[in-house]
């Protein structure tokens, strides 16, 4: 069986490690390379904490490139108060040995798609779109080469996580957001309104825990460490899980459903920025630029998570 292509593009993050750490343990997947970006911390710790991912996972030739360490057009917010200083709080660290790469991770993705038979490379979005964004405006003809857009971000029924009315890594780069949703690629978006159904219970977590190996006792710290974040803010069961429910639905996108809409980005409103209007009844006429799931099979999810993370060290 031939391997799904993908470019991981990512800001980690907590949940971002467990996203990558699930990708780079999948038989199914070619993780061709990862691109980071300035988000949940700033670039020159994102480069660094997933080089230590690729490390725990014991696949320290993917190749990782830095990219852009700022939204394009406003200044930096990150989220120490949710994944700690480090971006990786709750499991412990190490100086990276891998190197980061020379190349820009803008001038990767280009690089890649333009390299690539078209429509072969995936790309999983698990942060702010500033990267793949500048590679659109840089190099237009990169869009008809993608085989899909799947990203974490958004939000409609549930609400912001930054702000009322917006997820977090669209409002750090709501211009960005705006150029991809625009581009006219294929793209499936996993907002709030779905990630936050894929809960980190207990006995979810210790499905990971009871993994025989250290991948899945890191997914199972990483989660607990989340929990104590989110459970206090939501009230939940547990943490909601975003970033790897983009890995999940690359592999397995029967656990998830939804439907095509047309989504926008608020670029403008000092109340409402980062927001995204989801045109869910079709009032507006505009045609569905985004296949915006809103369910999913959490127990399956978490399966698929276990399955994946077993094959590692």
């Amino acid at each position: 069986m031939s391997k799904t292509a993908i470019i991981i593009d990512t800001d980690p993050g907590q949940d971002d490690a467990v996203a990558i750490l699930t990708a780079l343990g999948s038989p199914q997947l070619e993780v061709v390379g990862i691109s980071v970006v300035a988000g949940n911390v700033p670039l020159e710790l994102t480069a660094k904490n997933a080089r230590i991912i690729c490390e725990w996972a014991g696949r320290p030739e993917v190749p990782v490139y830095a990219g852009c360490g700022r939204p394009l057009l406003r200044p930096l917010v990150t989220a120490e108060h949710v994944h700690g200083k480090t971006g990786l709080d709750g499991v412990p660290l190490h100086e990276p040995v891998m190197p980061l790469q020379q190349e820009h991770a803008v001038d990767f993705i280009i690089r890649t798609l333009r390299e690539r038979e078209a429509g072969t490379v995936t790309l999983c979005m698990l942060g702010p779109l500033t990267n793949l964004a500048m590679a659109i405006v840089r190099a237009p003809d990169i869009v008809g080469r993608i085989r899909e857009i799947v990203l974490m971000g958004g939000a409609y029924f549930e609400g912001g996580n930054i702000t009322p009315s917006a997820e977090f890594n669209i409002y750090v780069d709501p211009d960005a957001a705006a150029t991809v949703l625009a581009c006219s690629a294929s793209i499936t978006m996993l907002p709030l309104d779905v990630t936050h159904k894929a809960t980190a219970s207990p006995a979810r977590i210790g499905l990971l825990r009871a993994l025989p190996n250290r991948a899945g006792n890191l997914a199972a710290d990483i989660l607990t460490t989340l929990e104590r974040f989110d459970v206090q803010r939501y009230g939940a069961d547990g943490a909601p899980l975003h970033d790897p429910t983009v890995i999940a639905y690359v592999l397995q996108p029967g656990l998830f459903s939804g439907r095509r809409v047309h989504v926008a980005v608020e670029q403008n409103s000092e109340l409402t920025l980062g927001a995204t209007p989801v045109d869910w009844w079709g009032v507006t006429g505009k045609p569905a630029n985004v296949n915006y799931l809103t369910t999913v099979d959490s127990d399956g999810f978490f399966r698929l998570l276990a399955d994946n993370l077993s094959t590692l060290p």
